[in-house]
């Protein structure tokens, strides 16, 4: 993808509701690396909800008001940053195949073609650089599976390389990094045991590595995790990554 100016921001409905600041940094960024951000004002969810409860009709019907949104005319062609991995795998991965054989099938491959979760627009295609301004400080990374599976993130994610760009932060593996953290939307109503179970698992397998901060670009997660580690007693506190670098980090070497 070549350097953009201008952007679309998607701010995600749990950005919106349960963490507004996050989405604040995330456009914060984009703008401190010279990016224009439109935020388009009609957009609600992405209809993940209703696609994974297997109301298709319904998926449609939530995310065809989202291309009204991100596509027309001064929309085209701007690409698409999302501070969430899984709503970025619901748009990317699951919108073409969700109006495939529909009049807005077009529609909604250009929405997908043009769909970057936030960190890897900074990283890879903005190629910024960072430095610290912060105390030394050690974390934590969860990728959601919607990173990991859905939008293939690889060892050096988005989210790590500008972690590693940061001298004061050690960023912490812990051994439940692969694993869900239970929370998948509907799943964690309609199996809360087995749900709890998950993430009591992976709140323990953070707390193990004595990180300060659990930093993750999948709001869901993170409130899962943050619930389920303070009814633990944990000690640890969780973050959306693009508040994290926001508040610590300043930029030394733009887009090139």
């Amino acid at each position: 993808m070549p350097r953009p100016d201008a952007c679309l921001f998607y701010g995600t409905c749990l950005l919106d509701l349960a963490r507004p600041e996050a989405g604040l940094a995330a456009m914060h960024l984009l703008r401190r690396a010279g990016v224009r951000v439109h935020y388009p004002q009609s957009q609600t969810c992405c209809g993940q909800s209703a696609y994974n409860s297997g109301w298709r009709r319904d998926a449609r019907r939530v995310a065809r008001a989202q291309l009204d949104a991100l596509a027309g005319p001064g929309r085209d062609g701007l690409p698409i940053i999302v501070p969430s991995a899984s709503c970025a795998g619901m748009m990317k991965t699951r919108y073409p195949s969700l109006f495939a054989g529909t009049p807005d099938q077009a529609r909604a491959e250009d929405v997908a073609s043009r769909v970057v979760e936030l960190c890897d627009f900074l990283y890879r295609v903005l190629a910024i650089e960072l430095a610290d301004q912060g105390p030394a400080v050690r974390v934590a990374v969860h990728h959601s599976c919607s990173a990991q599976r859905g939008l293939g993130a690889g060892p050096v994610s988005g989210a790590l390389g500008l972690l590693g760009q940061l001298d004061a932060v050690t960023v912490a593996e812990h051994d439940h990094a692969q694993e869900c953290c239970g929370f998948g939307g509907t799943f964690a109503v309609k199996q809360p045991t087995l749900s709890a179970a998950i993430a009591s698992d992976k709140a323990a397998a953070v707390a193990a590595t004595g990180a300060e901060l659990l930093l993750s670009q999948d709001m869901g997660c993170l409130l899962n995790i943050d619930g389920t580690a303070r009814r633990a007693g944990y000690r640890f506190a969780c973050q959306h990554i693009a508040e994290f670098l926001w508040q610590r980090s300043v930029l030394i070497c733009g887009p090139r």
